[in-house]
């Protein structure tokens, strides 16, 4: 049976511990969960378009400070309880076998309502409320597949997926359709084309169209050697700069332009 200075002793400890649980719950605002995470701890007005795996930091912090306050809050919880079974003459005894609890185990731990042969035990069965909902990625079909990759990764071992591709017939190695089969020296002057099956079904769907180019039907005094089509206006216009460009101030053109 506790004396009178015992209580009073193990009374002041529940006390001084209460006042310091809740006044650091205050001064941090419950571990920050006051301030929502997005506006006050990120700046982001929303966290809707983010990935979580872009904030995976501030969601590791968020948990934490989730578990911190439902620790202290549990604490403050047994520290109140303990403080009215002061107040009804019921503290120092186990609530189970009724038996006096050893002031050792009420020094080491003043919120004990059990003595240690009825402590509840430390491995908690409780699992996430989630888990009730939560199905593996793969099912329960007796496949031990892992993760999403074994899920898809059997399309590679199928025979002619290749073939049976939507783009199937894009063209490799080149933008425009004439860049199958045409073909310059290595200066890109000496123009030509390749006789390959593209040129030939290119100038089967020209002919089928009436037409002599994808741009219609140019006419053939445009037509110059080096340039194909270009307009004749502006081919002369550069020529006379470049003719001008050679000639000497107040003079003929220089020999041999």
């Amino acid at each position: 049976m506790l004396s009178e200075a015992q209580l009073a002793r193990l009374k002041s400890m529940v006390v001084q511990r209460l006042k310091e649980a809740r006044r650091q719950l205050e001064q941090n605002e419950h571990f920050g969960l006051r301030q929502a995470m997005a506006k006050d701890s990120l700046g982001e007005l929303s966290n809707v378009d983010n990935h979580p795996a872009d904030q995976g930091s501030e969601w590791f912090e968020r948990g934490k400070d989730l578990a911190l306050a439902e620790h202290l809050q549990r604490e403050i919880a047994d520290l109140e309880r303990a403080l009215q079974a002061m107040e009804e003459g019921r503290y120092g005894r186990c609530v189970v076998c009724r038996r006096p609890i050893p002031m050792e185990r009420l020094e080491a731990m003043p919120t004990a309502m059990t003595c240690v042969e009825h402590a509840p035990a430390a491995v908690s069965e409780s699992r996430p409320v989630e888990e009730q909902i939560m199905r593996p990625l793969s099912g329960r079909d007796g496949d031990e597949r892992e993760d999403a990759w074994q899920d898809v990764a059997r399309y590679n071992e199928l025979v002619g997926v290749d073939e049976e591709a939507i783009e199937a017939d894009e063209v490799r190695g080149y933008v425009e359709e004439i860049e199958g089969f045409l073909s310059t020296d290595m200066h890109g002057r000496k123009r030509g084309y390749v006789d390959n099956r593209l040129r030939v079904e290119y100038q089967q769907r020209l002919d089928e169209a009436g037409v002599m180019s994808i741009l219609g039907n140019p006419r053939a005094n445009n037509f110059t050697i080096w340039e194909g089509y270009v307009d004749v206006e502006e081919e002369r216009a550069r020529l006379r700069r470049e003719r001008q460009s050679h000639r000497p101030p107040g003079g003929e053109p220089t020999e041999g332009v």
